[in-house]
Order: structure tokens, then C-alpha cells, then sequence
């Protein structure tokens, strides 16, 4: 799926926060606005155990929740469930991953794997659970807490595996204002809809960032894209089978070309040459504070 070369708009998405509903610090409502007022245009709540339903002019909220798994070495893993509109009967962890995302399909839900390199997932459990949407490749707490929010080898495992993959970047909210703001998904849809959004989950019709932006990507004889200023887009693919392109006087270009830079050298416009041997790739854009924007697996 490219969805920069589909039909319909942007939008901003918070999806992994929480309220007073559950562990979160701000009341609902609170929350609704603190996120509208930093320009983003859709929220799902996901309280723990909980459907928290929010009514705001300003934002487009979309009630959802986050639910327990037991994983083998005896701790919990956690499931996004997006757009359910009931929990399960039982408020005790599902026995596995798999039984909790083929609850939330069933249910009518978009199944995403939480912060795995937080809980300690292992990459069997994900690829015993075929109707996990995906995974969050970046979940911003983890990383401001512990380091544990970055998850982008673990990613790559599953897709080199062969387990078709997308992934999230979010906030998992807590603390608005301390722990909010550094990353949000980018979901491409017709409208601004509880309906579009989760379709555009369940295709993979998004983009995940911490800062920088994907404008156009096309995919030809190799792939060119257009970004935000930054410091380096890579084509993230098999061992060895990558391409780099780095900004600065002697950064280095392997398998790649610049092909646009502003007034002060930062990269604009790239063009990489597809992976020779593995069957995916992934862009992954770098801005000079080092903030990341991340793709989907690309159709090439």
C-alpha cells in the first residue's frame, strides 16, 4: 500500500493515550482539548480496560482500549483495540496475543501489538497471532521512561520472517504536557471518520513521525520521495540490502542520490535504489535533531 500516492487528506492522529477513566492524568475532556489545541485531528482514547467516549467539537474521538495478553515468561502483553464498542465480558488477560486480536477482529476492532519491546513480546507471539494488524514501532513513554520505546529491529524480524507488519508511532499519554506531542501517526482518508481511520489502520494506509514529513513517494525502477528537511533518508530492507543517503559535505550516499537540497544542505528530495534481494522495504527519514519518521512496508 502507498498511501501517498492515494486519494484524500491527512490526519493527525494521537492514538495511544489515556485519562483519569483509567491511569491517565487529565480528565477526558481535558485531554480532548489539550490534543485539539496541538493540532491534531483524531484521538483514541484507550483506557485500560475501558471505553472512554468523549463529546468535542474540535477533535474527532475515537473510543477504544487497551487490554492484557499473557505472554510465556509470565508478564502481560497489551492490545490496542481500536473503534470496539463493548469490552469482553471477563475483565482478566486474554491467554495469548493471538486470542486477543482475534477477539477485537471479531468484535469489529483493528488489532495493534503495544509497546513490544516494553512488555517483552517475543517475535513467535506476533507471528502466532495473524490478526495483529501491527505493532507501535515507536511508543514515546517507553522511550522517555525507560528507553524501551523504539522498536524498529523488532519490526524488521517480523518482516524478514514474512509476517506482513505495519506500524504506529504514538504517545501512550499518561501525563499530557510532559509525555504528549512526540509522536503521532499520519493516517490518509476520504473523510475525517471513526470509519475511514480504522479502515486506514487495518490497510495500512499511514505514516508514522516524531517530526519529519513524507510528502510524495513513488516507486519505479527505484524509489524517489520527497520529505521535510532532514539529515538522512534510508531504505530499510534485508542485511546488507539497504540504501542511505546522508546530508552534510561528506555524507555518505550508498545505493542512493540526493536529487534536492535547501540553501543549507539538508535533504529535500531522494532517490534510493530498490533492495537486491529482500522482499520488503521500509523508509525510515531522520531529521538533524534526530527525530524519525517511519513507512509502512512499501509494495514494490
Amino acid at each position: 500500500m502507498n498511501p501517498f500516492a492515494a486519494s484524500g487528506r491527512w490526519l493527525r492522529c494521537a492514538l495511544h493515550a489515556h485519562t483519569t477513566a483509567s491511569d491517565g492524568e487529565a480528565p477526558p475532556a481535558a485531554l480532548a482539548a489539550h490534543y485539539a489545541r496541538a493540532g491534531y485531528d483524531v484521538l483514541a482514547t484507550t483506557d485500560h480496560w475501558g471505553l472512554t467516549d468523549i463529546a468535542s467539537d474540535e477533535i474527532l474521538v475515537i473510543p477504544s482500549s487497551e487490554l492484557n495478553a499473557s505472554l510465556p515468561h509470565g508478564r502481560d502483553g497489551h492490545v490496542l483495540a481500536f473503534g470496539i464498542e463493548e469490552l469482553p465480558e471477563r475483565r482478566e488477560p486474554f491467554p495469548s496475543l493471538a486470542a486477543a486480536a482475534e477477539w477485537i477482529d471479531g468484535s469489529g476492532g483493528v488489532a495493534y501489538l503495544a509497546h513490544p519491546r516494553w512488555s517483552g513480546a517475543g517475535v513467535a507471539e506476533v507471528l502466532a497471532a495473524p490478526a495483529l494488524r501491527g505493532i507501535e514501532v515507536f511508543n514515546a513513554g517507553c522511550e522517555l521512561e525507560c528507553s524501551r520505546g523504539l522498536a524498529g529491529d523488532y519490526w524488521d524480524e517480523l518482516l524478514a520472517l514474512g509476517r506482513p507488519c505495519f506500524g504506529l508511532a504514538t504517545d501512550d499519554s499518561h501525563m499530557p504536557g510532559f509525555d504528549s506531542g512526540h509522536a503521532w501517526t499520519l493516517v490518509r482518508a476520504e473523510e475525517p471518520s471513526a470509519s475511514a481511520v480504522l479502515a486506514a489502520l487495518r490497510e495500512g494506509r499511514f505514516y508514522g513521525s516524531q517530526g519529519p514529513e513524507i510528502g510524495e513517494l513513488e516507486i519505479d525502477g527505484a524509489i524517489t520521495v520527497a520529505t521535510s528537511p532532514c539529515a538522512s533518508v534510508a531504505l530499510v530492507a534485508g542485511p546488507h540490502d539497504g540504501s542511505r543517503v546522508n546530508a552534510g559535505r561528506l555524507g555518505l550516499r550508498h545505493r542512493g542520490e540526493i536529487l534536492e537540497q535547501t540553501a543549507d544542505g539538508a535533504i529535500v528530495r531522494t532517490r534510493l535504489e530498490r533492495p537486491r534481494a529482500a522482499g520488503w522495504a521500509r523508509l525510515e527519514v531522520t531529521d538533524d535533531a534526530g527525530r524519525r519518521a517511519w513507512t509502512n512496508p512499501l509494495q514494490l
